[in-house]
């Protein structure tokens, strides 16, 4: 009997993604027209209903904000709606380990009738914003999501990307969707309200996305480093921008907006910083745990033959100079069966790429390069070479 033969059919369609990245002060000002004229768009027609959920963290700095946006909602009631209180949610990672806080803004979410037209907008850091995205992906199959970043990480990075998730199974980001934002809206006033940490967390991203794209923005930089430690506005507005300019750049031009390959080259730094959250249970900044990333696959790179020596002290100097310190203990970790715990950070990341790994080092500073294998032996000396200089600046 001859096999039977399929009848194949292929479906084939493109869908266009556009959305505004807005910088402004005072987003939630009368006068200040950005948020109104976002949640209208072109259908200026209807009343467009809006639920806002707000990092406690954000709500604590700015204890104006939640009046400020009823205000606001109020000034502008012929185009706008609130359609409930802002919520206030505790922020930080555990917000993407909590499932019942998940389910809570689900039903928030149903209990407001949204349809899939109105609009979830999450006012905090890249944690919330992940959480947020994800409910709002999820809610309808679907509901406008608005992101407005209050932290540098967040306005300069992960708020302008297309992802959200949350954590599960002992893995960042396991559960989520590729779902961009209807818009972003960056407010510089959020950014000097910031605990100096977060402040200089944030600025591990510019140095990543300097690094394997933009050696001019490296340079700059290393020029303005000092501004950039005393958090100098105009400094710190440049930075955000510039550094959110170019991922937009990667995620809209690269090829792979949706990473359907392998290649990550905005996680220059993430294997092991990924990694590095886990095991100090988030006590490091996720920016904290990127720069010791950055400074390890920066040593490595020289290690490897593709970075040329002494750019890796260069890059540590420059980290070090932001307010960054790149050591941490659990980078010596072992589990109970005497391995190196960071190494499975590797393993995480190949099968998050989908079984084969793809890591992004340097060539050059401004120049990445994708390597299909990291050998152990040079990683582990890449770690004894962070610890001896951690030894030597502490003495």
């Amino acid at each position: 009997m001859n096999a039977p033969i399929a009848d194949t059919v292929y479906q084939s369609f493109q869908v266009p993604f556009r959305f505004p990245v807005s910088f402004t002060k005072g987003l939630f000002k009368p006068e200040n027209p950005t948020f109104k004229h976002t949640l209208q768009g072109r259908d200026t027609d209807k009343k467009h209903r809006f639920i806002c959920i707000v990092d406690d963290g954000v709500s604590a700095a700015c204890p104006e904000l939640l009046s400020d946006i009823q205000a606001y909602a109020e000034a502008h009631s012929e185009q706008i709606q609130l359609a409930r209180l802002p919520v206030v949610v505790t922020g930080g990672e555990s917000v993407k380990n909590d499932d019942e806080l998940r389910e809570h803004l689900h039903q928030i979410v149903v209990d407001t009738r949204l349809d899939r037209h109105a609009y979830v907008v999450a006012i905090g850091g890249g944690a919330l914003l992940d959480t947020v995205g994800f409910v709002a992906a999820t809610a309808h199959r679907g509901i406008r999501h608005i992101r407005i970043p209050t932290t540098v990480l967040a306005q300069n990075d992960s708020g302008v990307g297309v992802k959200n998730g949350v954590n599960r199974y002992g893995q960042k980001n396991y559960l989520g969707t590729f779902a961009p934002p209807y818009a972003v809206l960056n407010d510089y006033d959020f950014i000097e309200a910031l605990p100096d940490r977060d402040k200089v967390s944030g600025m591990a991203e510019a140095v990543k996305v300097a690094l394997i794209r933009d050696r001019c923005f490296f340079d700059w930089l290393e020029k303005q480093h000092g501004k950039l430690a005393s958090y100098d506005p105009d400094a710190m507005q440049y930075m955000i921008r510039r550094c959110a300019e170019l991922h937009m750049h990667q995620i809209g031009q690269g090829g792979d907006p949706f990473e359907t390959g392998n290649a990550r080259p905005l996680d220059f730094g993430h294997w092991a910083a990924h990694r590095l959250e886990t095991l100090t249970r988030y006590a490091l900044r996720h920016g904290e745990a990127v720069a010791i990333g950055i400074a390890l696959d920066a040593r490595y790179s020289v290690l490897a033959g593709h970075l040329r020596a002494g750019a890796d002290e260069r890059i540590c100097r420059l980290l070090n100079r932001l307010g960054f310190d790149l050591w941490d203990d659990a980078l010596l970790h072992k589990d109970k069966g005497e391995r190196w715990s960071l190494l499975q950070g590797l393993r995480d990341f190949k099968e998050h790429l989908g079984g084969d790994l793809c890591i992004t080092l340097l060539d050059d500073l401004g120049t990445g390069v994708e390597v299909n294998q990291m050998d152990e032996s040079l990683i582990l000396n890449a770690i004894d070479w962070l610890k001896c200089r951690q030894v030597e600046l502490a003495a």
